[in-house]
């Protein structure tokens, strides 16, 4: 399958070297494929560049938003929340029409310094944002609850732990969640919350992840549900 994962930082590159792993065709969008290239010094995160990145990763190619969600057959956004819409509307509402979007950005605020809010909050999110102004784009928020690496590697995580979606289009959650399978999360792990106002809920779990990171000192952790479950 034909993937386009908008946004060059750590998540999106850590979800695109998966989805070539598993032998999609993948390709990253970003505003100006010349400005990021040329960017050589490390990010905030002392993550190498994305040009040094892109070096080990032939197989991924870098285009614009707008380039990669034509190309693509299925589109993930992994640009920071407060951008996401810019990069949506760049990437065209014409080449998103009917595919579907895997929202894995989560909108952080960092206008009043650390740790971040959320904005929105409570009475909307960010997944429903994206919705209303793409209205025939299938959206499915799932992943945003949890580290990049455990994100493809749930294994890094011993024991049971859970993966939430949210979104109106079944088929779509369906689609994401044979994603996540071949991601390596067990099918019993993958909850369906119900619509995309459900994305309001796993958004602001965000808050309590980035006090647990503090407290803990590492990333390897996530949600598990623990109790019976019945099919929805």
């Amino acid at each position: 399958m034909r993937y386009a994962v908008l946004g060059t930082g750590i998540v999106g590159r850590t979800i695109a070297a998966k989805l070539t792993a598993l032998g999609h065709e993948t390709v990253i969008g970003t505003r100006d494929p010349e400005a990021t290239l040329a960017r050589t010094e490390p990010d905030g995160y002392s993550n190498a560049s994305f040009a040094e990145w892109l070096a080990d990763h032939s197989a991924v190619r870098l285009i614009t938003f707008a380039e990669s969600a034509a190309w693509a057959e299925a589109v993930v956004n992994t640009t920071a929340g407060g951008a996401s819409l810019e990069a949506l509307t760049a990437a065209g509402a014409d080449n998103l029409a009917g595919k579907v979007l895997l929202d894995i950005a989560n909108p952080l605020d960092f206008s009043a310094g650390m740790p971040p809010s959320l904005n929105p909050v409570n009475t909307d999110s960010l997944g429903e944002r994206i919705q209303r102004a793409f209205p025939d784009t299938r959206v499915v928020k799932a992943l945003n609850t949890m580290n990049c690496e455990v994100m493809v590697d749930p294994s890094r995580v011993a024991g049971e732990h859970d993966v939430f979606v949210s979104g109106d289009d079944t088929n779509a959650k369906k689609q994401v969640t044979e994603l996540l399978v071949s991601f390596g999360w067990p099918a019993a792990s993958v909850i369906d919350l119900g619509g995309i106002t459900t994305a309001r809920g796993t958004e602001m779990l965000l808050p309590i992840w980035l006090r647990l990171w503090g407290a803990l000192g590492h990333a390897d952790f996530n949600f598990h549900i623990a109790g019976a479950r019945t099919s929805a």
